[in-house]
């Protein structure tokens, strides 16, 4: 099998996207940052099912870790992204070092206010800034026509649209579902730092989440779901519960009344050891 195209710069990437536009043949790109997994490969295959090329950024992004986070524990293998991206329908695997994304005097960050505050803002206070500022140079840089991002990390897609839709960039953002275990887990790259008991105890987030999308979907009080929410969380083994939340699905604005009255997801953050995962459920 011929090895997987890369390319380290912005220049070499423009110049592959020209020929391929000159050619009349439309782009995707779908961000990540490696550890490769079927969730990702899925998210390659809606790429391809929406255009004639696509292309793959992998760059694992300092600015949206803050210090103490899992910036240099975080999996890292190249070769292997590479070999699955070959085989799943990948034109073009770009990779840039960090000085390709932050040059010597970097000074500019994006952010996005209101979708960023509530959850993950909190937990996280500087996350979304990085990912904003990441995510609008890698669309800037491949200017694709769709951009796909998975809806595992719901707040970054609602995000990511909103950055996308405030700046006039002339991209589609299309959400792909999430991938999930025979036993519920969402797939992650951060599932391998689990330990073996800890990962019998890790699908009861996403249980948790469908049973709290179960009690508000028939009128039940929102309040006592997100407690029941989190009492079975910590009642399953969970360390540490950053949010269990029943939010609006297109905004992430609170309900006002105890119960839903439009489309809703239930969203949650929650660590086992040192090992962080997220996971979300529409209602």
């Amino acid at each position: 099998m011929t090895p997987l195209s890369t390319v380290r710069t912005k220049t070499e990437l423009r110049a592959r996207i020209a020929a391929w536009r000159a050619a009349g043949q439309s782009i995707s790109l779908v961000p990540t940052m490696g550890a490769l997994h079927e969730g990702h490969l899925s998210l390659v295959r809606l790429a391809r099912s929406r255009t004639r090329r696509v292309v793959v950024s992998l760059f694992v992004n300092p600015a949206q870790f803050a210090p103490g986070e899992d910036f240099d524990a975080y999996p890292r293998d190249e070769a292997r992204d590479a070999a699955l991206l070959g085989e799943g329908g990948c034109d073009l695997l770009y990779g840039p070092g960090l000085e390709e994304i932050y040059p010597a005097g970097f000074s500019t960050t994006v952010s996005v206010a209101h979708l960023s505050a509530p959850m993950e803002g909190i937990a996280r206070p500087h996350h979304f800034a990085g990912v904003a500022t990441v995510v609008a140079k890698l669309l800037i840089q491949a200017a694709p026509d769709v951009a796909v991002f998975g809806e595992k990390d719901y707040q970054q897609l609602l995000v990511i649209r909103r950055l996308a839709r405030d700046l006039d960039l002339p991209v589609e953002i299309v959400g792909a579902p999430i991938v999930r275990g025979p036993d519920g887990l969402a797939l992650s790259s951060r599932n391998a730092f689990l330990t073996p008991a800890q990962r019998q105890v890790a699908p009861a987030l996403h249980a948790a989440l469908v049973e709290a999308a179960k009690r508000v979907g028939s009128g039940g009080d929102i309040a006592r779901a997100e407690t029941a929410g989190r009492t079975a969380l910590t009642g399953a083994g969970f360390d540490e519960i950053d949010y269990f939340e029943v939010r609006r699905a297109d905004d992430l604005r609170r309900f006002e009344s105890g119960a839903i009255d439009s489309l809703a997801r239930t969203l949650a953050a929650a660590r086992l050891g040192t090992t962080r995962l997220i996971d979300n459920q529409a209602v």
